[in-house]
């Protein structure tokens, strides 16, 4: 029996390769927590986290299950975070099915009520919903929908829709419930989007909860034609274009080519949060606005810092060099939410560039002695620490005095999504698709680089390029078949059949 391992990936820069070793090492930490084992870390790691809330939510819960089994949590919380499910699912579908990516998410749609509530966060030993004073309903951010998209696509698991989709349509309903507004856009909680401290205190309508929700009937939308349920794809489809009209209407400002927060009078206060580029991962601008918003990304006065992309813009005069929580400091899930929009708009060269910066101060962020961000090998990388965000304008981590917890070390939630996820489907270039037998390999030039040994439901597949004397070659190997497309972006582009067994390619000849 051939024992099960994590995908190995290849990259002409081996401290790319060793931080994705070392992430999936790190993950353990994180795995098959249950009350117990969260009780036992408590007191090491409460000095890390931020303070957690400790209010139960809604009435008539209280008879809720422990939270047991295996799931993905931050080492020492005393809670599972709808946020941490969510995210935690993009990077866990590359374990080869070593860490489950759905266990976690099952805990929240478990424990719906029957308006269909699914809270923001649950007491790992008592089951209970936590909530925030600023939050009662205990709203989080609402990307079930997405990140089951997602799950799909690498797993073919056409069931888990069919058993999600109802779950996610009452849920749907109970935020339209608690949240929308006559205008057609939704009034959250601030501490609903995350961002706990971003300079948006007047924000009644927040840019990035509207977005998640266009993105949430989007994918719905999608999950329905999966199931080939063409009524309930074409309400959904009704209620993202509704919405997508009323963010271009009420949001946009043609002005300073940018979506901003709105307040209770629907007047648009002019921040620019890194929080407006939900937009792009929603498709909510046409062209001309994405390549408006796009530009203000490499404009070095407002998100193009040295490490990409700080939470404000650089011009703005909340704008903290020193991170501030969410008020200049690099966080690697918004990076990954930045680096999938400009993927909806075909920005792969930027995207990749983009998510090679990030991970190059990433790097240089684990080592007292730091490197310079060209990439130079560093041996005590593997030394130091991720952390939960960075400096804006330099190697570190970031800084916010307010919260002494502030940054985790090794939050992995945020982490893993640059390490791991970003890694292969970026900077390697992989797009994989179970239920199409397709993988796309979309690379800006040919470099010695690939993946090995990654399972795709039953099959595992190898793809590596290297340089030989008769060229470039691409090297294949896998047990069944499926159907390849490289994209050398400006060059070529060629989808071929690849069969069970190894085989090779030479670029020149394609």
């Amino acid at each position: 029996m051939i024992k099960r391992d994590f995908p190995k990936i290849h990259f002409y820069d081996q401290d790319f390769v060793d931080i994705y070793d070392k992430t999936w090492a790190w993950i353990q930490d994180c795995w098959n927590m249950d009350g117990e084992k969260a009780q036992e870390k408590t007191d090491a790691m409460e000095s890390l986290a931020p303070a957690e809330p400790v209010e139960p939510a809604a009435p008539g819960t209280e008879k809720l299950p422990a939270i047991q089994g295996k799931f993905f949590s931050y080492p020492g919380s005393l809670t599972v975070q709808q946020a941490d499910a969510i995210f935690s699912s993009f990077f866990l579908v590359y374990s080869n099915r070593i860490y489950q990516a759905h266990p976690t998410l099952d805990i929240f749609y478990e424990r719906q009520e029957p308006n269909g509530a699914i809270r923001s966060a649950y007491n790992i030993e008592t089951g209970l919903p936590m909530c925030e004073p600023g939050n009662p309903e205990g709203v989080g951010i609402p990307l079930f929908a997405w990140a089951e998209f997602n799950l799909y696509h690498k797993s073919a698991n056409k069931k888990r829709v069919r058993d999600v989709l109802p779950v996610l349509h009452k849920y749907t309903e109970w935020i339209d419930s608690v949240c929308k507004r006559s205008n057609g856009l939704y009034e959250a909680p601030l501490s609903a989007t995350n961002m706990v401290n971003a300079p948006r205190e007047n924000a009644v309508y927040p840019m990035d909860f509207n977005t998640m929700m266009a993105i949430n009937v989007l994918y719905l939308s999608a999950l329905a034609d999966i199931l080939n349920d063409k009524e309930a794809s074409f309400q959904y489809k009704r209620q993202y274009f509704s919405l997508k009209t009323r963010i271009n209407s009420l949001m946009w400002d043609q002005e300073d080519g940018f979506y901003y927060d709105i307040d209770k009078d629907e007047k648009r206060l002019p921040v620019k949060l890194l929080s407006g580029y939900w937009a792009l991962l929603a498709e909510i601008p046409n062209d001309d606005k994405a390549e408006r918003l796009i530009h203000q990304l490499q404009d070095p006065q407002c998100f193009g810092a040295p490490h990409p992309f700080p939470s404000v813009a650089m011009s703005d005069p909340s704008f903290d060099e020193t991170g501030g929580g969410y008020r200049g400091s690099v966080f690697p899930h918004l990076t990954f939410m930045v680096i999938k929009g400009l993927e909806r708009y075909q920005r792969w060269d930027l995207a990749r560039d983009c998510a090679i910066r990030h991970l190059y101060f990433v790097l240089d962020s684990m080592s007292p002695e730091g490197t310079n961000h060209t990439g130079h090998h560093n041996p005590n990388h593997h030394k130091g620490n991720l952390w939960e965000a960075y400096l804006p304008l330099k190697e570190g981590p970031a800084q916010w005095s307010a919260q002494p917890g502030f940054p985790r070390m090794q939050y992995l939630t945020y982490d893993a999504l640059s390490t791991i996820c970003l890694t292969i489907e970026n900077i390697v270039g992989l797009c994989i698709s179970l239920p199409r037998k397709t993988v796309d390999w979309i690379i800006p030039n040919l470099e010695i680089m690939g993946v090995e040994n990654l399972s795709l439901k039953k099959n595992m597949i190898t793809i590596l390029s290297n340089k030989s004397g008769r060229g470039w070659e691409i090297h294949m190997e896998s047990e069944k078949l499926y159907y390849f497309t490289i994209n050398i972006l400006g060059k070529k582009k060629k989808t071929l059949p690849i069969p069970s067994g190894k085989c090779s390619m030479l670029i020149d000849k394609l």
